[in-house]
């Protein structure tokens, strides 16, 4: 039997079949999709559903599917990050040996330079990622939206005698006007022949739908979700002997194991699954949850809960107000208010004759002394009276006055208005964490 083998045959009688798999996250990155929401703050800390970070979803699949070593990567912006994931996830439902722990990008006399990307990140960090005997590794993004049983992946791979297998979506399609991402030429048994990015190619060439065959009516292409199983032995010598250099896991690792001839395997994904390439797809994604329908996420799923840091804040109080077809955070107080459509955020504070339709509102951080704030003449943290929003993101900590529209008045396409505290992407309105909005302004 290959050493390799014997290797893995012993470390399966020892451990848990499902903990003897570790989870590697990366919460961040340096993009600028969803800018200005990660002007302060990384992708995975951005608050989504009024309780939770989008970090949350990932890290819960993890616990929910028995894998209890999770190390969460983190470099850009990741302070509000950092602290979310010590503060929630500290030993509960990993067991004893469980554990989620940062690691954040560093410098040191070999390595003077910060992390270049997810493949640099991991061989960096091979040093902390091989002190347990785990037998594989699964790469997760931390801002992507999705429900998996992690269990079946793992097995699907160890039935298929994978050295990497790779998460496809089934249920979306490869358009045009999408960013860049993995695309996976698959044969009729799920083998992955060749992965690519979308903007290696002319989008004439791209399928449009992951159900339509290319003109080799043997092979067809798929959406990677960018989510990695991979033997432990066989990232260590991707990283280390054969792609020392490598920057990059999708493309320049992924590829680099199928020119070797590796078995690389793709594993479909039926379910809703959302990757949060733009404002306007974070924004649906919210407007999904309020729904709580089949089409999007659900976080009231008892059979697959979803863990966040506990707040201990007071009920919300609801003073005269009506609300419709909305998610209501902690902590908040409503007066006299209409919201609909609306996911409100922990802390929120509401004034009297205030209308809020199809909005996200994420609440806040503090707790404000609102009387302070009049008296000095600063708008308080909230949503002063009679005040109007309509299908806007309003960020954390924000100060909005009173008799104030954020209505995208000139039904703007893209704004760029950062020195007024707000800007328009997707016609969608987005005011900054912290920003001030004076009474009386119109949007």
């Amino acid at each position: 039997m290959h050493r390799v083998s014997v290797l893995s045959f012993l470390l399966m009688t020892e451990l848990d079949q499902w903990q003897s798999v570790a989870a590697i996250v990366f919460g961040d990155g340096s993009e600028s999709r969803l800018y200005p929401l990660t002007k302060r703050r990384s992708e995975g800390a951005i608050p989504i559903a009024s309780n939770y970070r989008l970090i949350d979803a990932v890290v819960s699949n993890c616990i929910n599917s028995n894998i209890n070593k999770i190390y969460a990567m983190t470099q850009f912006n990741s302070t509000s990050l950092n602290s979310h994931l010590s503060r929630a996830y500290s030993g509960a439902g990993l067991g004893k040996e469980g554990f989620v722990e940062v690691i954040a990008a560093y410098q040191s006399p070999e390595d003077q330079g910060w992390f270049k990307g997810t493949a640099d990140a991991i061989r960096r960090c091979l040093w902390v990622l091989e002190e347990y005997p785990v037998v594989e590794f699964l790469i997760l993004p931390g801002h992507h939206l999705y429900k998996m049983d992690y269990q079946k992946l793992i097995e699907s791979h160890r039935n298929r005698k994978s050295d990497i297998t790779i998460v496809a979506s089934n249920g979306i399609a490869v358009r045009d006007e999408d960013p860049g991402f993995g695309v996976l030429k698959i044969n009729a048994e799920n083998q992955v022949m060749e992965y690519s990015m979308k903007s290696d190619r002319e989008p004439h060439n791209y399928v449009v739908s992951p159900l339509t065959r290319l003109s080799d009516s043997s092979y067809r292409c798929i959406p990677s979700m960018g989510i990695y199983l991979i033997n432990r032995a066989t990232m260590v010598n991707l990283l280390n002997k054969h792609f020392p250099k490598a920057n990059y896991f999708g493309t320049e690792v992924i590829r680099g194991a199928l020119s070797l001839g590796m078995k690389v395997d793709a594993y479909l994904f039926e379910g809703y699954w959302e990757d949060m390439k733009s404002i306007e797809a974070f924004y649906q994604a919210n407007m999904k949850c309020i729904k709580n329908s089949n089409l999007g996420y659900n976080f009231c799923d008892r059979d697959s809960p979803v863990y966040t840091m506990p707040r201990y804040l007071p009920p919300t109080i609801v003073n005269d107000a009506i609300i419709t077809d909305s998610v209501i955070g902690d902590g908040c107080i409503l007066n006299r208010c209409k919201i609909k459509g609306t996911v409100v955020g922990m802390r929120t504070k509401i004034g009297d004759g205030t209308i809020i339709e199809d909005s996200v509102i994420m609440g806040s951080d503090i707790e404000d002394d609102r009387e302070s704030s009049i008296k000095s003449k600063s708008v308080p943290i909230g949503i002063g009276e009679n005040t109007e929003i309509r299908k806007a993101i309003v960020d954390k900590n924000a100060r909005i006055g009173k008799n104030v529209k954020i209505i995208n008045k000139d039904n703007v396409e893209e704004g760029e208005r950062e020195g007024s505290g707000y800007i328009i992407s997707g016609r969608i309105m987005v005011v900054l964490r912290s920003a001030e909005i004076p009474d009386g302004s119109i949007l």
